[in-house]
């Protein structure tokens, strides 16, 4: 429901046709009857079909329908999951045991389920050497492309180069 239903007192409508707390037509009535029935039952008088002639209401408990509206919206935004993309930057020249700590956190995400975006980054001149970043990807790729596939091959991008990898 996009807007608030009218409950009780809010319902404008001289007659209503009425549907019992069980879903069972009790048929067309005017409005001061239904709100003493719904008074007798201890329940509310929820318009749930405002267009239709006569408008529709139904006898339910208003919290517990509220309640359950609120928790079906909530329900669907829990299912879609957020996937986050990890990015492991290093330099052209990363030193060899620095590489190693920076696969061992690649394959912590890989393992975790978020897909990494292995970035290298020139700086002054080493931009005129692509192939020590083509190179340097292709070695943290050989380290862990046995629970990796490669989403988007190495390009450069401005003054990057970069791949993306997803779990296998």
């Amino acid at each position: 429901m996009a807007k608030e239903a009218r409950i009780n007192q809010q319902i404008r409508a001289r007659e209503v046709r009425v549907i019992g707390a069980e879903g069972n037509q009790l048929g067309v009535m005017p409005l001061h009857e239904a709100l003493k029935l719904v008074e007798v039952q201890g329940l509310d008088l929820v318009e749930v079909a405002p267009e239709a002639q006569p408008p529709v209401c139904r006898i339910m408990d208003y919290g517990k329908f509220r309640y359950l509206q609120k928790k079906k919206s909530q329900g669907g935004k829990k299912k879609t999951t957020h996937v986050l993309v990890k990015e492991v930057k290093m330099g052209s020249r990363t030193d060899p045991h620095d590489l190693l700590y920076k696969v061992r956190n690649i394959r912590r995400f890989i393992e975790a389920g978020q897909r990494v975006k292995v970035s290298v980054f020139f700086r002054g001149r080493e931009i005129t050497h692509p192939e020590l970043g083509r190179e340097m990807l292709n070695r943290v790729l050989g380290q862990v492309q046995d629970i990796t596939k490669v989403e988007i091959e190495p390009r450069l991008e401005g003054r990057n180069m970069s791949m993306l990898l997803t779990p296998k």
